[in-house]
């Protein structure tokens, strides 16, 4: 079964802890420095926070899925989504090794789809994809009209 991720990046963790604590009346399942997350299932929702995006707000949404044929599904979807797929493969990031690829939504709103493969002691080893971006996510790809500057925002 699928699952939805949302990635926020925030300027206090301590006091955005609290305030999602409250919210989902649920304690995270990784706390870290810089990093957390609660496993949701009442919404069905894997969702994290952190310190590490230059922008504070919305960093990128996916879909978590559980095995490898679910994968093969989504990736299947994105592939007819009409974006170009950035299939990132095997990767360490948000202290979780796992398998994930990337589509841009035609605002340029960041969607990963990946797979948890186990947990990482480290935030991210994705150092040089991750240099000049904004995203607190590691190996987060940007979409062509940023990376070019002809954006307009």
């Amino acid at each position: 079964m699928k699952r939805l991720h949302v990635n926020i990046s925030v300027s206090d963790l301590d006091s955005s802890v609290g305030f999602y604590n409250s919210l989902f009346d649920a304690e995270p399942i990784v706390l870290k420095q810089d990093y957390a997350k609660w496993m949701l299932d009442d919404p069905r929702v894997n969702f994290a926070i952190t310190t590490r995006g230059k922008r504070k707000g919305l960093d990128h949404l996916g879909i978590q899925v559980e095995d490898g044929d679910e994968l093969g599904e989504v990736y299947s979807r994105l592939k007819t989504a009409g974006a170009p797929m950035i299939e990132e493969g095997a990767t360490t990031c948000c202290y979780a090794n796992s398998e994930k690829s990337w589509v841009f939504d035609p605002d340029s709103i960041a969607w990963e789809t990946f797979l948890t493969l186990g947990e990482s002691p480290v935030y991210g080893t994705d150092i040089v994809k991750n240099a000049n971006r904004d995203s607190a996510c590691c190996g987060r790809p940007e979409p062509e009209a940023e990376k070019s500057g002809s954006s307009c925002c």
